[in-house]
């Protein structure tokens, strides 16, 4: 008996307002369903899908993330190499010279602010933790600068516990397409959680921030080149459904990858 085939999304062209969760007609199943067949096609279209910050500790990784906030991971990669190189262990950052800190990130915006929540981070850990980064949600929260966010790229990424990362281009993709109509990140981590199997919470997260920034952007959405399109419910509600004219929006490195997804030929 052959095994039953893994169902990605359809590359049939939708019609705008024409999927059953956009009136509201879904069901719970076939969200769920269509929830975890969009994972699947994302985990297609991103085969690489990773954390863009670089870290090779789980202390770099809770640093380069508290750096991350109101600034892009480019500028933070450009950055840590030598904060890093500075600051081994959290107990130099507990006993760190403020204007050092501050002279190293200062690119990365609200350094001040980013300074004080470095060194109380790196005091907290010596403090409570013997400065190791604990593994736990529970504990990561307690810690200076560190929401639930940040916690769960660490636990993700440095510790290998699943985690739902709400960001803003998670929370964006995932009200686009019908998975929650919360704001909140917590009730939009709890609803995705619901939806997607725990062992691809990780993974899922970076797959739907890597479309976010690739295909579904924020103020205009390549709806009309995007491999997602018949899976969801805001199919061009803000963006061109017209597939030569949404490909000028993706211009990525892996553009061509993600266009032959879609069917798109230009």
């Amino acid at each position: 008996m052959s095994a039953p085939s893994v169902t990605l999304t359809s590359r049939a062209r939708p019609r705008v307002g024409a999927h059953p969760a956009a009136s509201g007609r879904e069901t719970d199943l076939a969200r769920k369903r269509r929830a975890r067949r969009i994972n699947r096609t994302l985990a297609v279209g991103y085969p690489d899908a990773r954390c863009d910050l670089d870290f090779s500790s789980p202390l770099e990784l809770l640093v380069a993330t508290v750096l991350s906030a109101q600034t892009t991971d480019v500028r933070v990669n450009q950055v840590t190499p030598d904060l890093f190189a500075a600051f081994p262990t959290a107990a130099d950052y507990a006993h760190a010279d403020p204007e050092k800190i501050e002279e190293i990130i200062r690119p990365t915006g609200f350094f001040r602010a980013k300074t004080r929540s470095l060194i109380g981070l790196g005091q907290a850990l010596v403090d409570e933790y013997d400065g190791d980064v604990p593994d736990t949600l529970e504990d990561l929260v307690k810690l200076p600068g560190v929401g639930r966010k940040t916690a769960n790229v660490v636990l993700g990424d440095a510790f290998d516990v699943p985690g739902i990362t709400v960001d803003t281009h998670l929370g964006r993709l995932a009200r686009r397409m019908g998975m929650t109509t919360n704001e909140d990140p917590v009730k939009v981590e709890r609803d995705l959680a619901e939806l997607i199997e725990r062992r691809e919470w990780t993974m899922f997260s970076h797959r739907m921030i890597w479309h976010g920034r690739r295909v579904c952007h924020s103020r205009k959405p390549a709806c009309g080149a995007c491999f997602l399109a018949a899976d969801c419910p805001s199919f061009g509600a803000a963006g061109p459904t017209e597939p030569a004219s949404a490909a000028h929006l993706i211009t990525s490195d892996d553009r061509e990858h993600l266009l032959d997804l879609a069917g798109v030929d230009v």
